[in-house]
């Protein structure tokens, strides 16, 4: 039997009784925010990654996946997407997968905690690659939920990038539906939003059951969607809900062409066969979304374990 090379590990926990361990060389870097626990570690299997109160975000080797099926499904379901919003997305991936659609002339990212953003900056330059330096950028510092309310700006796609909804975490009150009917207000009249749902895994879907089910609340097209990030250790799931415009309804080939023609550079996950593979959900989560009630309130949020 082969010796694990690693002699320190961190361990991300899936549930009360699973963890994905993950064998580290070095702590870069580790910081008590005001928000949050933050930590950017070299692994053995995944390169640099980031954790967040002592779970997994993004690792070098696989965010590609995440990132790419956050934002390109989203964007593409809008036929010109011009002025995006973005909510969280520390790292600066998604910021810069949406600035490689060309219709693109102004994103602005919201994130809550600077310490994040500017330690992703300085220690993980190959997410953003660019993307914070870009002219099209405006990044502000604050509760992205508190900008939206304050402002009467219009956007055709809002990309919601943030941690799952942990007790006294910064996120939870950004899953509700009384968020989501906010987000309604600041879109356009095709306007998408798209975020990550928590796991796919059989017997922990209530974070993206529930979420699905409180976006239909308010939505009328509600897309859930899934993929395998092999650095969380479990499939994990996304949904992306549309005011009008129904992604399932495009072909393999129409995704193809519409990559072709509005994004820059080469997807290394995304295409058409990929956006078709990643809505076609499995019957036991096509069963458990369509049986489950649970509509996520402020007075009533859902806690991810945390």
């Amino acid at each position: 039997m082969t010796q694990p090379k690693s002699s320190k590990w961190f361990l991300d926990y899936l549930s009360p009784n699973e963890a994905h361990m993950h064998g580290i060389t070095d702590v870069v870097y580790t910081k008590k925010t005001a928000f949050q626990q933050m930590e950017i570690l070299d692994t053995e299997s995944y390169g640099r990654c980031l954790a967040l109160d002592g779970k997994m975000q993004s690792s070098e080797m696989d965010e590609f996946i995440y990132h790419e099926v956050l934002v390109h499904p989203a964007m593409l379901t809008h036929p010109e997407p011009r002025k995006v919003f973005v909510v969280g997305g520390g790292e600066g991936a998604t910021l810069r997968e949406i600035l490689r659609h060309k219709t693109v002339t102004h994103a602005h990212m919201v994130d809550i905690d600077e310490e994040v953003v500017m330690a992703s900056k300085d220690q993980l330059p190959r997410y953003g690659a660019g993307a914070f330096e870009d002219p099209r950028t405006k990044l502000s510092f604050m509760d992205a939920r508190r900008y939206l309310e304050e402002t009467d700006e219009k956007f055709d796609v809002i990309i919601i990038d943030i941690s799952e909804p942990v007790e006294e975490g910064p996120a939870y009150l950004l899953y509700t539906r009384e968020f989501y009917r906010l987000v309604t207000e600041r879109l356009t009249g095709e306007g998408t939003i798209a975020l990550q749902a928590g796991t796919t895994s059989v017997g922990k879907l209530i974070n993206l059951t529930a979420v699905h089910n409180t976006l239909s609340q308010v939505f009328p097209v509600v897309v859930s969607m899934q993929a395998a990030i092999p650095s969380f250790g479990l499939p994990w799931g996304f949904t992306l809900a549309s005011k009008k415009n129904d992604p399932r309804t495009f072909t393999a080939a129409q995704v193809d062409e519409m990559i072709k023609s509005r994004v820059t550079g080469e997807l290394e996950y995304y295409d058409g066969d990929a956006h078709r593979f990643c809505m076609h959900l499995p019957k036991y989560i096509r069963k458990a979304i369509a049986e489950q009630q649970y509509v996520i309130e402020d007075n009533a949020p859902l806690f991810t374990y945390n």
